[in-house]
This record gives C-alpha cells, sequence and structure tokens, in this order.
C-alpha cells in the first residue's frame, strides 16, 4: 500500500547501505578527493571525523569502490580487538600468512607482504573505521606497523576514520609522535538544510518517484529533528 499510494518502485528509506542509493554531497566529494590522494600518493596516515550518521563509513564504501587492483586494501570496521585477534584481523584482510600469533612473527611477515608489494608497483592500505574506539596498546601498535618502510619510502598507507573525540585521543602526549604522522585531516559536517533536501529527493527519484512528496516544512521539520546526521 506504501509503494502504490506514492508510485514508488521500491521502499526509498531502509536502513541497508544499497549503494545505487547512495548520496555524496559537496563535502562528502571533497573528502573522498583527499582520501584518493592520501592513498596513490603515500602520504601515510590520513584522518576522517565527524559526528555519528554524517556518513563517514558510506565514504569508505564509495572509496573502495574507485579503487583498482593496484591498491590492496584491509578493512578494521570495529577496532574492539586484542592486540592478537587485530593482527589477525589485518592479515586476514591483506590475505598473508601468519606462522604464529606472536607481534614479532607478524611484523617479519607483514614486512615481506610490503616489500613485495612495493616491488610490484601496489599501494597498501589499511582503513580503520571506529578509530575513537581503539585502545591505547592498539594505537601504539599501529605506529609501529607504520614504521616499516623502504629507504624511507613509506609501504603503508592508513585512514583512520572516527567520531569528533578522536582527535582529543591522538592529541594526547602518548600520542604525540602519532598525530605528527597525520598529513591530510579532514572533518565532514553535519548536512545543511539545503543537503538534506537534496539527499531525500535524490533516495526518493531512485525509489521511482516522479513528483515532490515532501512539503518544504517537512523537510526543514526533518532538518531539525535530525541536525543534519
Amino acid at each position: 500500500m506504501y509503494l502504490e499510494h506514492y508510485n514508488l518502485k521500491e521502499m526509498p528509506f531502509q536502513i541497508s547501505l544499497d549503494p545505487k542509493f547512495v548520496w555524496l554531497g559537496k563535502k562528502h566529494l571533497e573528502a573522498l578527493a583527499f582520501l584518493k590522494y592520501g592513498a596513490l600518493y603515500n602520504r601515510g596516515f590520513v584522518l576522517i571525523t565527524g559526528a555519528l550518521g554524517t556518513g563517514k563509513t558510506t565514504l569508505i564504501n564509495a572509496l573502495l569502490e574507485r579503487f583498482d587492483k593496484d591498491i590492496i586494501t584491509a578493512y578494521v570496521a570495529n577496532p574492539i580487538l586484542e592486540k592478537s585477534d587485530f593482527l589477525s584481523c589485518i592479515a586476514n584482510g591483506f590475505n598473508f600468512d601468519v606462522q604464529s600469533g606472536g607481534k614479532g612473527d607478524f611484523l617479519i611477515q607483514f614486512s615481506r607482504f610490503l616489500n613485495n608489494c612495493d616491488s610490484e608497483n601496489k599501494k597498501v592500505l589499511l582503513i580503520i573505521d571506529e578509530a575513537h574506539r581503539l585502545s591505547q596498546e592498539l594505537l601504539d601498535l599501529v605506529q609501529l606497523l607504520s614504521n616499516i618502510k623502504r629507504q624511507d619510502k613509506e609501504l603503508l598507507n592508513i585512514i583512520f576514520v572516527g567520531q569528533n573525540e578522536f582527535i582529543d585521543i591522538i592529541s594526547n602526549k602518548k600520542n604525540i609522535a602519532l598525530k605528527q604522522k597525520i598529513t591530510i585531516n579532514f572533518h565532514i559536517s553535519p548536512l545543511r538544510r539545503s543537503e538534506i533536501c537534496e539527499y531525500i529527493l535524490h533516495r526518493l527519484n531512485v525509489a521511482g518517484s516522479i513528483k515532490s512528496i515532501f512539503t518544504a516544512g517537512a523537510i526543514g521539520s526533518i532538518f531539525s529533528f535530525s541536525k543534519g546526521h
């Protein structure tokens, strides 16, 4: 009844991340350009921050769709992990074997993997989502992984994706060295009212709408309630 009443072919506002419904505003496209630049030109650490609901994970999915086979990626969706599990997650993401669960063995195998990729002119990118959930132990470990280089050439590019509090975390004196390695820092602000309107219309159009369904007042109420998130 819902679809028939509004002449829609499918539900326009499902929570699932269907690629055809993805809408990227100006700020998201700008962030995407920074991410691609960081990955393609060995910029080391890239940081993307934003409040909950500003489209950070959607942005990462859009980035991954734009990479070719010369960029090898591993994606850690939720880093609330023990050190051994975190290393296993990275090894699995990059599809290389580790003989044991020890950090030393991992570093040997990972260094070999990075150097082999560099010899084949392939970029290696580690994406850590929900970075504000990283423990201090894992932050120290990530910095250690970033120290693997080849004649001062960066072999591993890392993208931190996290909520705003991650800025405070890396500003702690324990993480000064890590903060100094971040060469690109982009903050995604909440959507403006005009962008909320564009987003809603995009999803409705993809779902088959041929006429306006939401009034200007309704969109204003959505903006007030969501605060652009």
